[in-house]
């Protein structure tokens, strides 16, 4: 095992550069009418979009052939990082979810004229765009549980079925849609498809209202009513699209842990200096060891948690699956930084349950991430699963 815990130098500065962004420039935009109870505007993201590219620091993720620097997992754990520092900072530098991962999903996917069409208006950021896989009573934690159906009529495919909690839908550019082919000797097996946006067979029934408010576009309800889409609509292979979320998830679950990572340091720093200044029984309140402890607990949460997605970055690069280790970040990353998120609001006290400062928001928000993409709970039944059977 080689192991280098000194990131190139490159990856180093460009995060700097990042934070240095997110503090001068984002921040300030966080008082700002246009980040909604459904998430930041269009508008909004627009704004910072552009922002970001005056400062150079745009879509770092992004092949190179779109105007990226196409980092790596390791360069991306750092700037994401970075970005994370504010929650409106991955909207800005446009590595938020689910973007971020339909652009690393159809760059390894996608046939060149789907990449020309679908990909290259997301990576450059003139779109955005949905991954609509979860059903009410249906795929969820499961997705073997897939009800929407896809059958083939002539040189069409017609799909019919309800997704929900689907991420950014409103005003979304494109979809990739997950339905389970009808008829014929694939019948029941998993397909991916892509769609332009809108489109009249395609309702977004509502809005849903949620914990969270950090993503574009919110989390949608969507219904699909005889949608006909071409023959080439298919994303990669018929009937792989079980094998295809995987290639976007266990990568995407990793950039949820990065950018959330960069939240928690945001909390603690607001709550470090709340206890260098706040003064009560006759002292300093990081002076009282309950809230020193709490701070030192945040420390080493924060410490394990980058170190577990440093290693799973590392094992990506080296062109490992790391599905293992990625249910672990998983689950340590959103359950630390919830903690830290808790903690911090605990040492602010009154002011931690005020919208005064972020904490309160990033509390909201890292609870939500204990769920979505593989609650804790899955992730360690299926780690248990495989060190049963001998598997890990």
């Amino acid at each position: 095992m080689d192991i280098n815990f000194a990131p190139p130098t490159e990856f180093v500065e460009l995060a700097e550069k990042t934070k240095a962004f997110v503090v001068a420039k984002v921040i300030p935009y966080e008082k700002d009418p246009r980040w909604t109870s459904h998430g930041p505007t269009d508008e909004l993201r627009i704004e910072l979009n552009n922002l970001a590219r005056e400062a150079g620091v745009f879509a770092p993720h992004v092949a190179t052939e779109f105007g990226g620097r196409g980092l790596n997992q390791v360069g991306r754990a750092l700037v994401f990082e970075a970005a994370g520092y504010s929650m409106l900072g991955p909207m800005a530098i446009h590595c938020a979810s689910p973007d971020e991962g339909n652009i690393h999903l159809l760059d390894v996917v996608a046939r060149p004229d789907q990449r020309e069409h679908f990909l290259r208006p997301l990576a450059e950021g003139k779109v955005r765009s949905c991954f609509c896989m979860t059903e009410p009573g249906g795929a969820g934690s499961d997705p073997g549980m897939l009800q929407t159906t896809a059958r083939q009529d002539g040189n069409e495919w017609v799909i019919n079925g309800t997704k929900w909690l689907i991420t950014g839908a409103d005003n979304a550019g494109w979809a990739i849609i997950m339905a389970k082919l009808e008829g014929g000797p694939m019948s029941g097996h998993a397909t991916l498809f892509l769609a332009d946006l809108p489109n009249p067979a395609i309702k977004i029934e509502r809005t849903l209202d949620t914990i969270d408010s950090s993503f574009t576009g919110g989390h949608a309800v969507m219904s699909f009513t005889d949608l006909r889409l071409p023959a080439d609509a298919v994303l990669g292979e018929i009937g792989k699209g079980f094998r295809y979320a995987q290639v976007r998830l266990a990568p995407a679950r990793l950039s949820h842990c990065m950018r959330w990572l960069g939240s928690a340091n945001r909390a603690q720093d607001i709550a470090t200096d709340y206890a260098r200044t706040r003064e009560a029984f006759g002292k300093k309140l990081g002076e009282h060891e309950g809230v020193s402890f709490m701070l030192a607990d945040n420390a080493m949460d924060i410490h394990l948690a980058r170190l577990s997605i440093w290693h799973t970055a590392w094992m990506l690069d080296r062109g490992e699956r790391a599905s293992n280790e990625s249910s672990m970040s998983k689950v340590i990353c959103s359950e630390a930084i919830a903690r830290v998120a808790d903690r911090s609001l605990q040492i602010l006290g009154g002011l931690g349950i005020t919208r005064d400062t972020v904490v309160e928001r990033i509390f909201r928000d890292t609870r939500a991430f204990r769920i979505y993409d593989g609650p804790s709970e899955v992730h360690r039944w299926a780690l248990g699963a495989r060190i049963v059977s001998g598997k890990m």
